[in-house]
This record gives structure tokens, sequence and C-alpha cells, in this order.
């Protein structure tokens, strides 16, 4: 299955997402109104339409009319707040028998800061029946400097997850420093890059300069090869309703 999300800026290619989509992992970084969740939220359709059950985790923790409305704009929609009670695991295991969309709203206050102490949140996240058969959405955007202090060792967290989950992850985030570690950046395939302000961040220029839906992006091609895999590097317009055509 292939879908068309958008452009290239040097190529007359569309962009579209495949079946490899589904099973390696996605990067999404941008600052405030860059077009981040309205590219997860492509991302999330074609999996759906793929007939993979999603999970996204909103670690902003919002109420259901604060959730933007192209989350909710079908049946694929079951709205779930996490807390550390018999009702919440009763909810979220009916949900997953049923194969439900489900979009959760977390507080990371849940998280333990202990490595040797796995919270109740860390086990909802690792449970087996959303390893097995769920695509994962991680959607930090409020505050991400407070967010990855949860963790000793963030790397280790998401390398876990990856390593056994079945399916893919798209993680969207403000730019942050902890993606500047090259061990995380290795864990994903795809990378958009949205309009970044912040000096300290490569390719300044190019990013402050970048309108909204417009990214810069990184794919590791799938080459058969004992080398490390190339990769592709090109601006990108992502469709909107607005402008369903875009040209870069």
């Amino acid at each position: 299955m292939e879908q068309r999300i958008g452009k290239y800026e040097n190529s007359i290619a569309s962009l579209k997402l495949t079946d490899r989509t589904l099973y390696e992992n996605t990067l999404i970084l941008g600052e405030t109104g860059s077009g981040k969740t309205h590219l997860s939220n492509k991302i999330r359709d074609f999996v759906i339409q793929s007939g993979v059950p999603t999970i996204y985790f909103d670690f902003s923790n919002p109420e259901p009319d604060k959730i933007e409305d192209r989350f909710k704009s079908s049946e694929h929609f079951h709205y779930l707040r996490f807390d550390e009670s018999e009702a919440f695991e009763k909810a979220l295991d009916e949900a997953i028998a049923q194969r439900k969309d489900i979009y959760m709203a977390v507080n990371p206050d849940f998280f333990a800061t202990k490595k040797e102490i796995k919270s109740q949140l860390s086990k909802v996240i690792q449970k087996e029946e959303l390893l097995q058969n769920y695509y994962y959405f991680m959607q930090v955007i409020v505050q991400p400097e407070g967010f990855f202090t949860k963790f000793e060792d963030f790397f280790f967290y998401i390398l876990d997850i990856v390593n056994r989950k079945k399916f893919g992850l798209t993680f969207v985030s403000q730019p942050y420093e902890t993606f500047e570690n090259t061990k995380i950046k290795l864990l994903f395939s795809f990378l958009y890059l949205g309009h970044c302000s912040s000096a300290y961040y490569y390719n300044t220029a190019l990013l402050r300069s970048l309108p909204p839906h417009n990214f810069l992006h990184q794919e590791r091609l799938n080459y058969k090869t004992l080398l490390f895999s190339p990769i592709q590097t090109d601006v990108v317009c992502i469709d909107t309703e607005e402008n369903p055509r875009p040209v870069c």
C-alpha cells in the first residue's frame, strides 16, 4: 500500500508513505506551528487504513476538547486518560481487545525517575498486547526539557520498546538536544525536521526559513548492503486541505 502525503522540492516524485512506514520508526521535530501534528496525523491515517490499530500517547495530558479536530474526525478516536486505577486498566484492556485506535492523554509525572523502578505508566507502554499489535505514536510538544528529565537514559528506554515492537513508532517533539545523540538518531529511519530558530541546531539558516508544513526530510534508504545505508535528504512540502498539491 502507498499513500501520497506531499511533494519533494528537488524531484518530480511525490512523497509517499509505504509499507516500510508500518515497521520502521519516524521522528518528527519542529517548533510550534511547524505542522508536526498535521504530519503525524497523516501517518496515523495511513497506518489505520493499512489495518493496523494505533495508540497515540499525548504527554501534554489534554482534555478531549483540547485535542485537534483532525484526530477526532472519524470513528478512529478512542480517548483514554492514564491513571493508576483498576478502572483505567479495565478500560484499556477492553479497548485493546476491540482493536480501538486509542488516543491516551498522559501526565509524564507518572514516570519513575529511577532505572530500577518500573512505573505503572511504563508497564502500560510496554504492555505485550500493545507491543505485538499496535503502531505507537508519542507526542511531546509542551516543555520537552521537563519530559526528558523523567528518564535516567532515554535512549535505552526507547531502544527497549523498539526492540520488542512488531510495528513502528512515530515520535513527535519540539527540537531538543536529546535528539543530537547519535545513538538515538540511529533508531529512526525517517526524519522530518520543521521550522527551528534555535541557534545551536544544525543547518539553522535553512530551518529558520521553513514555512509551516515544510520539512527537511531524511530517509535511510532500504538497500541490501554491508555498508552503512545511504541517507537521502530533501525538503518536502506536506499536503493540506488548503493546499492539497503544494509546490515547494
